[in-house]
């Protein structure tokens, strides 16, 4: 907190710091005996009549009164990162983006417009990477037809908690009704101790999603689409642990490779097979390939509630980079359906 000179605590905030990283203690409202004061870390997104509204990492809004405040500063952008390779929110969301292409796009300005039949919000969503060109109304305008004239929901995916992120954003998507259906943390780390973790016997390479791997792939009846999907990104490689003839793969993974990142997602393993290291086995050989293809750092995302996931990856050096949302149109502002 800041304190002043004469040892007193000092709000040293105003409204011209929206958009700026900021720390303030506030009081309680009722609060319970011996808890006089709360601390909120995040980006100021809003000062409005008497109520300042401020974004955690994670985030969710906090509202804190003006008149609460006890003590307030700005602080630095983003925290020195003590793990895990350094990285901009914006080359993350790009080389993410690249890993998952949709089947059909559309340029909105900086904003990329993204279908794909449906199949996951990531490929039916907007990435708004910079200026749309238009005012926000007008652009979200553009995004409900545009949606609407292929029969799909209008979703905006946005971040939250690293420098360059989109706080703003998400505060003025909800203030004109969007809902966040969805939040996952984008996790970055070095690939090199993920390829030491297990030797990669057992586990199977290929360039295609064949039918085996898929028959473990947790979304059933994957469409032309899907496939498509799946197959997309510079350098696409597919890791099974078959079982015996007819039987799904105890194990599965993918994995992009894109330069010097290494993006790993679908690792999944049979329910009876799990704790005995198959996953680890497949992000193993994954990242073996990775780093003869000159990568040198690794990402995968992660579902906020997924506690067993995040204790895995923690314990293979990953680190949460930043938490990323989609936000839904309003139902009664739906268009085309």
């Amino acid at each position: 907190m800041e304190i002043s000179a004469a040892g007193r605590l000092e709000v040293r905030i105003t409204a011209a710091d929206v958009g700026k990283r900021v720390s303030v203690r506030s009081l309680i409202e009722h609060a319970p005996p011996g808890e006089k004061f709360t601390d909120t870390v995040g980006v100021l997104t809003s000062w409005d009549k008497g109520v300042l509204l401020i974004t955690r990492k994670g985030g969710e809004s906090v509202r804190i009164a003006e008149s609460a405040l006890v003590a307030g500063k700005v602080v630095p952008a983003a925290p020195a990162r003590r793990r895990g390779p350094a990285a901009s929110y914006e080359e993350l969301a790009r080389v993410a983006a690249r890993a998952w292409r949709p089947v059909e796009s559309e340029r909105l300005g900086d904003w990329e417009l993204r279908a794909a039949s449906g199949f996951t919000r990531r490929a039916n969503s907007v990435l708004p990477l910079g200026d749309p060109g238009v005012s926000l109304d007008e652009a979200l305008d553009a995004v409900r037809r545009w949606y609407g004239e292929r029969g799909l929901p209008a979703y905006v995916q946005t971040a939250t908690g690293a420098e360059g992120a989109q706080e703003l954003l998400c505060a003025e998507l909800e203030a004109r009704g969007w809902v966040r259906e969805v939040t996952a943390e984008l996790w970055v780390g070095p690939l090199g101790p993920v390829a030491d973790l297990a030797e990669p016997s057992g586990v199977v390479l290929s360039r295609e999603a064949g039918e085996a791997w898929l028959a473990r792939y947790q979304r059933k009846g994957v469409s032309e689409v899907a496939l498509r999907v799946l197959g997309s990104g510079s350098s696409v490689w597919f890791a099974t642990v078959p079982r015996s003839a007819g039987a799904s793969p105890a194990a599965i993974g993918r994995c992009v490779v894109d330069g010097r990142w290494a993006g790993f997602a679908a690792v999944e393993v049979d329910p009876d097979l799990r704790r005995q290291g198959l996953g680890t086995a497949v992000m193993a050989a994954l990242a073996r390939r990775a780093l003869d293809e000159g990568a040198s750092a690794a990402w995968l995302q992660v579902e906020a509630e997924n506690e067993g996931a995040r204790a895995l990856y923690a314990g293979m050096g990953f680190a949460a980079h930043h938490a990323y949302h989609h936000y839904r149109e309003p139902d009664d502002r739906a268009v085309g359906r």
